[in-house]
């Protein structure tokens, strides 16, 4: 039997683990037939708002800069928005702070 490849780093090194599939090399769980659902979730916002590319959005909560000892403050206005694969899962330009990728749990649709 042929296990399906991990839906988040395309391993195919999976294995089963009782009624679940597992990832070694990201760790990741997935029930078997959730992959395909998964592939097509949208992107939502920290409200549950469904955004796409080209939203504004407005920060939730200050955000440390890795690297820096600046902060974005919340409530900081981000337009033009990219979506994009991965963990922080928005692309986009900060004024004053250039290119940025941000957690969409951080985020509200505005």
């Amino acid at each position: 039997m042929t296990l399906p490849p991990c839906p988040q780093c395309q391993s195919e090194y999976t294995y089963e683990d009782g009624t679940m599939l597992v990832c070694p090399e990201c760790g990741h769980e997935w029930q078997p037939g959730e992959a395909a659902a998964e592939e097509t979730a949208a992107v939502k916002d920290a409200n549950g708002a469904v955004l796409a590319d080209g939203d504004t959005v407005v920060l939730i909560k200050d955000l440390k800069i890795k690297g820096s000892s600046s902060v974005i403050k919340q409530g900081t206005k981000v337009k033009g928005i990219r979506l994009q694969d991965g963990d922080h899962n928005i692309g986009c330009k900060i004024d004053g702070f250039g290119a940025m990728n941000l957690k969409s749990e951080f985020v509200k649709k505005a």
